[in-house]
């Protein structure tokens, strides 16, 4: 007895029922973010590959076209014999312009057949998601028979996919910098006149910006018209699907964005499918209230607010951080002072973005409209939510922690080096600029790392601040100044938001917000790696300059 009381006296002392605490803690949280990716990867990857699609038989003699998307055991249907119970299937059956659900369950005593036929197709469409059905042709300015091969159904896509990118590029390029030359001249014009109010007009000058505006205007009215005849000539060819119920649906091959047999593709086929459609998915824009398409603009936008939130941040965290452990007097007033930060760190998000649109939004930009840009008041510029005031909304919000790792870094350099390099005859500003802050570079960027991380997930300030379900421009393009920082922007987190919660199709959404989901986990990553590298560089670049 003597002898166990010992051994567990000594187990307890030597602490290896902590050590096993601890690592049974950290299996428990590997395994856990193991299982979020694993859960968040299967039902977003998932989405792209080409399913077969299954032709069913009720025992009504009714058809149903569909994918199977899921089956599960009928609640309460148990037999008392078989101990098992009635299972169901849940189908994807498309067209829900016609059948008003895109979705369908089928119990599996309903079965009589199960076939996949290889003549079954799958339409994706601009509206109303996707079709299932039999494809048949019938051309607008030549006929084309309805047993014409398969190759002519998709050499005509291609062709409408064309026209369409041709048609955007009007749209977007052409018609698009005209309207922006108008509204230039127009805000010129607008300037002239509130000078004039003051006696500095010339009837000239504004006689010139009239003349430009009727040109523009004419070059305006010429691309309409080019842009009327592209959209005809995408309408003239049109297919006939026919559905499981037998009704036949007209579909003009400009609404039509792919066709495909996946009953009747290889694996190779499907595989090179699948990475078309995923690439689709990272570089597309969004469509059909962002459930269809893809998410280029919320990707461009979540990463472009982080650069501006760091190049925000860094500069005002690491000088207050720098004041308090470099300059100040250590005494009351600096420990409130930490105080305060600390406690800042755990303020609500919601409130800072309260205080981006009362302080960066309506006081800060609209003294900036009254000032620079009083020829396009009423309507604002920056005095309204942009991805400028996001940014810095955000800088406000992670700066605590900015504050904190740099103090860290800046307490973790040795005394040794701030002595020598005083009694070498430099000021105390040289020694913090040339020996202290390259040593707490490491620390300094661990602040940084974290301040990512949290912004890059942050939403509920950017709904007060700038960010929007839709953007129709990118803060990037070629017109001066090229960075637009007074427009609003898209944001993955936000997408999520708005495709899980606010979308008119929500069963059809769910694997995009899975996939907006990872995407967002692989930027954060992705930014948060480089950081980590350039933090390792500098600490063994360091690490060998003090040997």
């Amino acid at each position: 007895m003597d002898k166990q009381s010992k051994v567990m006296k000594d187990f307890w002392r030597g602490g290896e029922l902590f050590v096993w605490m601890t690592a049974s803690g950290v299996a428990i949280s590997l395994l856990m973010v193991a299982g979020m990716l694993i859960l968040i990867m299967a039902n977003g990857l998932g989405q792209f590959w080409p399913g077969p699609l299954h032709q069913v038989l009720l025992k009504t003699q009714e058809t149903v076209i569909g994918q199977k998307v899921g089956e599960e055991e009928i609640p309460h249907s148990v037999s008392p014999e078989t101990q098992s119970g009635l299972r169901r299937f849940r189908y994807r059956v498309g067209n829900r312009d016609v059948f008003g659900s895109e979705y369908r369950w089928i119990n599996e005593a309903d079965i009589l057949s199960v076939t996949r036929p290889e003549s079954l197709a799958s339409v994706e469409r601009r509206e109303w998601g996707p079709a299932y059905g039999r494809i048949s042709i019938e051309g607008g300015t030549t006929d084309i028979s309805p047993e014409h091969s398969w190759a002519t159904v998709v050499t005509l896509v291609d062709r409408a996919n064309q026209l369409r990118r041709r048609i955007e590029h009007v749209e977007r390029e052409e018609i698009g910098a005209i309207n922006y030359q108008i509204e230039k001249v127009r805000l010129a014009r607008q300037a002239l006149t509130l000078k004039s109010a003051k006696g500095s007009g010339e009837a000239e000058e504004d006689q010139r910006l009239l003349t430009q505006i009727a040109g523009l205007e004419r070059d305006y009215v010429a691309k309409t018209d080019i842009l009327e005849q592209l959209h005809k000539e995408a309408g003239q060819e049109v297919l006939f699907l026919t559905l499981s119920t037998g009704r036949k649906v007209r579909l003009s091959f400009d609404q039509v964005m792919a066709v495909s047999r996946p009953n009747a593709m290889t694996w190779f086929e499907k595989s090179l499918a699948y990475v078309h459609n995923l690439w689709l998915f990272v570089s597309g824009e969004p469509r059909e209230a962002n459930t269809e398409g893809g998410i280029f603009p919320a990707i461009f936008g979540t990463v472009l607010m982080v650069f501006l939130m760091t190049l925000a941040v860094m500069p005002f965290g690491v000088m207050a951080a720098v004041y308090l452990r470099e300059y100040a007097k250590q005494g009351l007033l600096v420990r409130m002072v930490r105080i305060a930060v600390n406690n800042l760190a755990g303020v609500p998000s919601i409130v800072f973005g309260v205080f981006g649109l009362a302080f960066f939004v309506y006081t800060l930009g609209g003294t900036i409209d009254q000032i620079l840009f009083p020829e396009a008041l009423p309507n604002p510029t920056f005095g309204t939510g942009g991805i400028l005031w996001a940014s810095l909304t955000l800088a406000l919000l992670t700066v605590p922690v900015v504050i904190v790792a740099t103090e860290e870094g800046l307490s973790a350099v040795p005394r040794d080096f701030r002595e020598g390099s005083v009694g070498l005859g430099a000021t105390k500003f040289e020694t913090i600029r040339h020996v202290i802050l390259p040593c707490a570079l490491p620390g300094i960027l661990t602040g940084l790392i974290l301040a990512m991380a949290r912004a890059a997930g942050e939403v509920a300030p950017l709904m007060l601040t700038g960010v929007v379900k839709l953007a129709p421009a990118l803060p990037l393009d070629e017109y001066l100044p090229f960075l637009h920082l007074d427009r609003k922007f898209m944001h993955l987190g936000f997408h999520i938001y708005d495709v899980g919660f606010q979308s008119p199709n929500v069963e059809a959404a769910k694997p995009m917000v899975y996939m907006t989901t990872l995407i967002l986990i692989l930027v954060v990553v992705l930014l948060n790696l480089a950081a980590v590298m350039l933090r390792n560089r500098l600490r063994k670049r360091f690490a060998t300059s003090a040997v």
